[in-house]
């Protein structure tokens, strides 16, 4: 009975290191601090935006009148994203399952209906996050400007 306590311990410290939310040196802003951030931003930019139980800001352009999607539809958008100093990162429209991209969008996309428009301002914490990811910088504010053009 020992050797499998002994045995458990070691797996159960084993998963819990390989788990444990080791940064490398990256520091992660606070909520607080991604929150002030967006409200500069809408500020600054005349946006008339409402806050989401999640932290993340939108602004419905257009609501759209067809389907609203879920987390298990796919969705085609037309959409910009940039930082908050207005230079943008990408765009383009693509075809994806919206339980495959960030959180951001998963919240923010059900929010209108199919050939709806919206700004959805994200903090880092339903984006990428405080780390880098290809080519974004860690504890980045994301503003996408979306039109949903087809849900599936």
């Amino acid at each position: 009975m020992r050797l499998i306590n002994f045995v458990f311990s070691i797996t159960l410290a084993l998963v819990l290191a390989g788990c444990s939310n080791k940064d490398n040196g990256v520091k992660c802003t606070t909520a607080a601090e991604d929150d002030a951030k967006m409200q500069s931003y809408i500020t600054a930019n005349g946006i008339n935006a409402t806050k989401h139980a999640s932290g993340l800001y939108y602004e419905i352009i257009e609501p759209g009148s067809g389907p609203t999607p879920n987390i298990n539809s796919t969705v085609k958008a037309n959409y910009t994203g940039k930082y908050t100093n207005n230079t943008s990162f990408d765009s383009g429209e693509a075809s994806f399952p919206l339980s495959g991209v960030i959180e951001g969008w998963q919240v923010g996309i059900p929010l209108i209906n199919q050939g709806g428009k919206i700004k959805l301002i994200i903090p880092p914490y339903l984006g990428y996050g405080c780390a880098d990811y290809r080519g974004i910088p860690g504890n980045s504010v994301l503003v996408f400007d979306v039109e949903l053009l087809e849900v599936q």
